[in-house]
């Protein structure tokens, strides 16, 4: 009877809350559709590029949103290719190392370490060594990674990031980075976030748009 009470109690609080968010965003202003359907699980996926300035700035507001998120949602990065920063064909073997750093299991060390190497160090990353070298100065394994770079698992992660990028390009939801897409379907507009409490209004949206559909 005690739980009954105390779930009967708490249903007002929880009806409230949606419908504050609710009125708290709006289609077309902090967020827009960019797709009719949704993903099968819930996601978020960050599109994003080592050589973007901004994306390097994000890292911490991204490691927010990941541990903000509810239990069965997701955080997927998606480095994408169409920067001027470095040749494509550099830009998807870094995609290529994103996956890796993902299947070793410290992707936010490993990548934030690219990120370091790129934006503080001013390095150029001009081959896959320079890139293995990276991982293995801040504990990555250097023959796990030779041998993940070169697995099936990894080289059809880095597809199928590619076509992620393709898809949302093509319906001209993917123009520059950082983008953030919901559920495959909503794109956030950050420059319409409260800026006197942009972390949490960040991770309001998001846990919003997650349960859009729902």
């Amino acid at each position: 009877m005690n739980k009954l009470l105390k779930s009967l109690l708490l249903m007002p609080l929880l009806v409230l809350s949606v419908g504050a968010a609710a009125a708290q965003y709006t289609e077309g202003v902090q967020y827009t559709k960019v797709n009719e359907t949704v993903t099968k699980k819930k996601e978020v996926r960050e599109y994003f590029s080592v050589y973007c300035g901004h994306c390097f700035k994000s890292e911490p507001l991204m490691h927010g949103i990941k541990k903000s998120l509810p239990e069965g949602a997701s955080f997927k990065r998606n480095h994408v290719d169409f920067l001027r920063g470095a040749s494509p064909k550099i830009q998807q073997m870094i995609t290529k190392a994103t996956v890796v750093a993902e299947q070793l299991g410290d992707a936010d060390k490993l990548i934030g370490a690219v990120f370091n190497y790129i934006h503080v160090q001013k390095s150029v990353i001009t081959s896959e060594k320079d890139i293995r070298n990276i991982f293995v100065l801040n504990g990555a394994d250097g023959d796990k990674f030779d041998k993940l770079m070169k697995s099936f698992s990894v080289n059809s992660q880095a597809k199928s990031m590619k076509k992620h990028q393709d898809n949302m390009s093509a319906k001209r939801a993917l123009t520059g980075v950082p983008t953030i897409i919901v559920n495959g379907k909503y794109k956030i507009d950050a420059t319409k976030l409260d800026r006197n409490n942009f972390e949490q209004d960040y991770q309001n949206l998001v846990k919003y748009l997650l349960e859009l559909d729902s």
